[in-house]
């Protein structure tokens, strides 16, 4: 089984969602013997935003990284998502990622019928936190978006572990992160 683990924020050891993906991975590979885990920093590391040139095919090199991209994420079982919330949405480069996995003819297709995703299968685990309370109201961009976007590329199996309120003062900080903790979703899941 492969994992794919991806990391957004800016804030490194300080970050709340890379402690959430790090608790995630780390209760993964507790319970999955032979876990392959890759990990993706996209804040040390980020993916160059889509431009034209790769669009035109004249940029081999990116064209060649934005596959690469893709087929680390299409030979993925599970995705975990590291997702804070930057002025109400997704960081950019966590943006500039997924427009190099959303792919027509890869990850999703136009048919006579509609959209179609092509990514069934996968389990998605999204780690979000917020300096607000903003889960479930209409100022959180980050779940619905996320939804939205893995949806239309066909996979259904999507989690949230959000911390919010992490602005607030250091007790809130303290109690969302140990909520979120306790929250974490089972790698294994009992057969109904």
């Amino acid at each position: 089984m492969k994992l794919l683990h991806l990391d957004a924020s800016v804030l490194g050891d300080h970050s709340v969602t890379r402690q959430l993906t790090g608790a995630i991975v780390a209760r993964w590979q507790a319970h999955v013997p032979g876990l392959e885990v890759t990990h993706r920093d996209l804040d040390a590391a980020p993916i160059p935003h889509l431009a034209g040139s790769v669009l035109g095919g004249t940029d081999d090199m990116e064209r060649a990284r934005g596959e690469a991209t893709l087929q680390q994420f299409l030979e993925a079982d599970v995705v975990v998502v590291g997702a804070p919330m930057y002025n109400f949405g997704i960081p950019s480069t966590l943006k500039a990622w997924i427009d190099r996995i959303a792919v027509n003819g890869r990850t999703f297709r136009y048919t006579a019928n509609g959209p179609e995703g092509l990514a069934r299968g996968k389990r998605v685990v999204v780690a979000t936190a917020a300096g607000g309370v903003h889960g479930g109201q209409p100022t959180d961009f980050v779940e619905p978006y996320l939804r939205q976007l893995f949806g239309f590329l066909g996979i259904s199996d999507i989690e949230f572990v959000r911390a919010d309120g992490i602005g607030l003062s250091p007790e809130h900080r303290a109690k969302a992160i140990d909520t979120a903790l306790a929250a974490l979703p089972e790698p294994l899941r009992k057969a109904a």
